[in-house]
This record gives structure tokens, sequence and C-alpha cells, in this order.
């Protein structure tokens, strides 16, 4: 199981006006990803990335039938959960950015749509929803209009093209407003273009 592992960075919590909070792939950490937020991020940001244990946050792909990643599947989104009820307390929701790549994309857009709430935007480096199949009763809540991009590769070895699209139609059933860019021959990393048409999105 997760343990409730939190690298900070940018303004104290309590004197922040906004938030964001990362999620790294498999084998990633948070010390790498928390980089990711100087491409977004100005003087007025507290920055939070949740490190998995072992630095991964479910042990199969996010393709594979729900109980085989459990534990550790409902444990990552009990963790991140936690920090995003703590960190909207204190800035609220609508001023809190959620953001991951690859595995980590994937546990965002879970945990975002399985409690949709009004998000200042939602970021998915290369990701889809978790399941072999999706069910839609997991899903719930209402993004009121909240920005979700998704960026993914026509031919990505590890989330096929397909499950973003179909994410992206579950998503704007709660009430996102839904960017999916599709990048013909992408290797699996973040790329120029996605930050940048994040940035014009959100930023």
């Amino acid at each position: 199981m997760h343990e409730y592992n939190i690298l900070e960075k940018g303004k104290p919590i309590h004197q922040a006006s906004k938030a964001i909070i990362l999620l790294h792939g498999r084998g990633g950490s948070a010390h790498d990803i928390i980089a990711l937020a100087d491409e977004f991020c100005d003087e007025s940001f507290y920055i939070a990335a949740p490190q998995a244990s072992n630095h991964t946050w479910y042990p199969y792909s996010f393709l594979a039938p729900a109980n085989q990643n459990e534990p550790w599947l409902s444990s990552a989104i009990a963790i991140v959960n936690q920090l995003i009820d703590e960190t909207a307390k204190e800035i609220g929701i609508e001023q809190v950015y959620l953001m991951g790549f690859s595995q980590g994309a994937c546990l965002t857009l879970e945990v975002a749509a399985r409690n949709a709430k009004p998000f200042a935007g939602v970021v998915a480096f290369t990701g889809g929803l978790i399941g072999d199949s999706l069910i839609v009763s997991n899903y719930k809540g209402n993004f009121g209009g909240s920005k979700i991009f998704i960026g993914n590769s026509n031919i990505d070895p590890h989330v096929p093209l397909a499950r973003s699209e179909e994410s992206k139609i579950i998503l704007e059933q709660l009430g996102a407003d839904v960017t999916l860019k599709v990048y013909p021959n992408m290797p699996h990393t973040i790329i120029a273009d996605e930050i940048n048409t994040v940035k014009s999105l959100m930023f």
C-alpha cells in the first residue's frame, strides 16, 4: 500500500492562491515530475507531488482487470483524493490543477472522473481512464466546464489512442471541456507542443 508521502515546492499552502498536483509515471518519482511545474507555475502556486511506493501506482497495465491492480489502485486513488481535499480546503477546488504523465496521467483522469469537481484544469500527458473495460457508473460528479487536456500518440505502446478517445466521451458527459490532441508517431514522452497547448488552454 502507498504511504502519504508528499513532495512540496513553491508557496506554502496557506499563503498560495493556486495549486498544482503532479502524478509521476511508472518508474518515475515525485522529484522527477515536480520539475514539470516550472513550465506552468508562478510564485502564487503551491506545488505538490505524491510519491508512489516502489515508484509504481499499480503493478499491471491500466488496461488489466481492475481487481488485478488492487489494493494498489484503491490506495493510490485514496492518496490523491486526500491531497486534493487538503489542498482544496486551503485554496478552493476552482484553483487546483491536477496533472500527470503516463501511469500518473491515467491515475489523474481516474481520480478526477470518479469524483468530478470544477478543477482549474486537469492534464493527462498520455493517459486514459483505468480498467479492462470502462464502467460508466464508476464516474460521477460534475466538472462544471473544467478544461481537460489529453495528449497521446497514435501509436503509443502503453496507452492506446482508442482509450483516450473513449475517456474523452465519458469526461464530456461529466461536464468537462475536453481537448484531445493526437500526435503522429510521438514517442512515450511529453513534448513542447503539449506544454504550450496546456498553457494556452489553462494558464
